[in-house]
């Protein structure tokens, strides 16, 4: 047990908002906190972790074929959360590392409540005018007139776990219509969560509130570009919670500079971690929260939880739940 490494790689949660998820890991091996730049090279990032058996990974840095080359008797990556895009999973199984993931549904309330949220914050302006009360310009409440949620027509791109959990507080809370893509849902499947299945230009044209819940892979990558904020309704609001690359920033910033785009509400952008430069906050419609759609005490004691049974179980020499492999030389036969 003393041999066992485990590295906790760019969280800025796991184990300090529940320290029992270390105290935990300390009784099986030594634990160390790193935090690297999300470009960071494949080989200086394998240098860096040298000799670390185990891994507790947030969605950066990327853990490309160049890391897996050059790093050895590496068992787990457990990522914290329940995406893998930043993990090149057939050089990790090429190289007999296990990946696995949060099941979706520990974080599937959360986040679907973020994307509200942050959605009714747009909508309805209230983080411009709670600044003017603290500002001390109450009289100015007549510039910040904003629109209601109910009853709109929305567009979900992305029905599976959290997008399922949109749809359901939307239609049955808000009242809304709500029309969805997803190529990997049937039409029953969407029609028994009470949602109308389209293509994605249907969406886009007939949808006044459009949420991006779905996965990031190469076919989604900018998924959201020119053409396609071009044949959207006029004046849409967009709330976006899952990956900052499912749309193309450059796409947004146009619309919303021909005000085609009434707002944009994202808890997530493709370069991480954002900063104040960014040229999105240009925009007074504009609402950027540092990917914390996780971030609930609920919602984060049950993703360290998962983490330190993923290494606990691989460490007996089992398969942790949610892996993506089938095989791994670290795992018993049975």
């Amino acid at each position: 047990m003393k041999n066992n490494k485990i590295a906790i790689v760019n969280s800025s949660s796991f184990g300090k908002i529940f320290p029992k998820h270390i105290n935990e890991l300390k009784k099986v091996g030594s634990v160390e906190f790193f935090q690297f730049d999300q470009n960071i090279p494949g080989n200086e990032l394998a240098k860096a972790l040298k000799g670390y058996n185990y891994i507790i990974a947030s969605v950066t840095p990327f853990f490309t074929k160049e890391f897996f080359e050059n790093i050895e008797d590496l068992r787990l990556i457990s990522r914290h959360g329940i995406g893998y895009n930043n993990i090149d999973l057939e050089a990790a199984a090429k190289h007999n590392t296990i990946v696995s993931l949060v099941p979706a549904l520990v974080e599937r309330d959360s986040v679907a409540e973020q994307t509200i949220t942050n959605l009714l914050n747009l909508m309805r302006k209230v983080c411009l005018s709670y600044q003017e009360v603290k500002e001390d310009r109450w009289e100015n409440r007549a510039n910040f007139v904003g629109h209601t949620l109910f009853n709109k027509t929305v567009g979900i791109i992305g029905l599976g776990n959290t997008g399922s959990c949109i749809a359901e507080t939307l239609r049955n809370g808000f009242r809304c219509e709500v029309i969805a893509y997803d190529p990997n849902k049937s039409k029953l499947e969407m029609q028994m969560s009470g949602v109308k299945k389209v293509d994605l230009e249907s969406l886009l044209k007939g949808a006044d509130v459009i949420c991006l819940s779905a996965n990031l892979t190469q076919e989604s990558l900018h998924l959201i570009g020119n053409k396609e904020v071009e044949i959207m309704k006029e004046g849409v609001y967009i709330s976006n919670s899952a990956r900052g690359a499912l749309v193309d920033e450059e796409a947004i910033l146009s619309g919303l500079g021909t005000k085609k785009i009434a707002g944009y509400a994202t808890d997530v952008l493709e370069t991480e971690p954002g900063r104040a430069s960014h040229p999105l906050l240009d925009f007074p419609n504009v609402i950027i929260t540092p990917h914390t759609g996780a971030y609930t005490m609920e919602c984060l004691e049950a993703m360290g939880n998962k983490c330190v049974e993923d290494v606990l179980k691989v460490m007996d020499g089992k398969f942790p739940v949610r892996s993506v492999q089938s095989q791994s030389i670290y795992i018993k036969k049975v």
